[in-house]
């Protein structure tokens, strides 16, 4: 009988502990974990939590140097949202990982840039000079529409927004298209002719959009395929708390706060 009864509080035990580890957020949890790249992500939402503290909500910031793991903990509960990404890089992620991750509202866009390494013009390039690029698969894409915008390659007629270094078809220049990890690109100025670059690695790295040899133009369609969302579990869209973040990250004061900030480098899209 005694085992019996330790063998049954042990159960109860286990079981209480099992229903309290929900990650399923109660209608009155006001702390919001988001997950956010350290620039300009982070400190873009630093700017919302007076906002949020107006009507009660406190945000909690959780900071990640790589572009899989805000994804998995927003999907696993971990965080209730993330915020480092365009919605094409969500589409391919949700698509290779079977992911149902949503993004519900558009809130920056980081002009793609092109840097001089060790050539300091795009007049200058010689044959097989070496362009290095970012290796996953939609920023690859849009890096090589900016080389075609340049006149450096071009693409075939089939080429989208998954283009990679395959459907390049002419290449003038017999460029040495280098693929590297985005978060490396910057590193690796010393080391190629030109690196085009994510916006918000040449942020971390001390670069301004008025460093760069060329820019993606405002205007173009990637403005807005590629604007940076806010991003969460499927389902959650309507969350009080999300919506709450997503009326403080298109603010005014969030507005001013990136036109003051970045000189260029992040542009508001709301």
């Amino acid at each position: 009988m005694k085992r019996f009864l330790t063998l049954l509080l042990s159960l109860l035990f286990v079981f209480a502990a099992l229903t309290g580890c929900s990650d399923k957020k109660t209608a009155d949890d006001k702390t919001i974990r988001v997950g956010a790249s350290v620039t300009p992500h982070a400190e873009i939402l630093e700017v919302t939590k007076d906002i949020l503290a107006k009507d009660g909500y406190t945000l909690e910031i959780v900071e990640y140097n790589d572009y899989v793991l805000p994804n998995t903990a927003t999907e696993s509960g971990e965080l209730d949202a993330n915020y480092f990404q365009h919605q094409p890089y969500l589409t391919d992620f949700n698509a290779e990982n079977g992911t149902h991750l949503v993004a519900v509202a558009s809130i920056h866009y980081e002009p793609f840039g092109i840097y001089a390494g060790k050539t300091d013009s795009l007049d200058a390039l010689s044959d097989g000079a070496v362009i290095a690029v970012p290796n996953d698969g939609t920023n690859e894409a849009r890096a090589l529409m900016l080389l075609e915008d340049l006149g450096l390659i071009t693409l075939k007629e089939t080429a989208d927004f998954t283009a990679t270094i395959l459907d390049i078809e002419d290449n003038p220049l017999n460029l040495n298209i280098k693929e590297i990890e985005a978060a490396q690109l910057a590193r690796s100025l010393p080391d190629v002719d030109m690196a085009v670059i994510n916006g918000n690695y040449a942020i971390e790295a001390g670069l301004n959009v008025s460093d760069a040899l060329a820019v993606e133009d405002k205007d173009s369609e990637a403005a807005q395929t590629y604007a940076n969302v806010l991003v969460v579990r499927e389902g959650n869209e309507n969350n009080k708390g999300i919506q709450a973040l997503v009326k403080a990250l298109q603010s005014e004061e969030v507005r001013e706060f990136i036109n003051n900030t970045y000189s260029g480098s992040v542009i508001p899209i709301f």
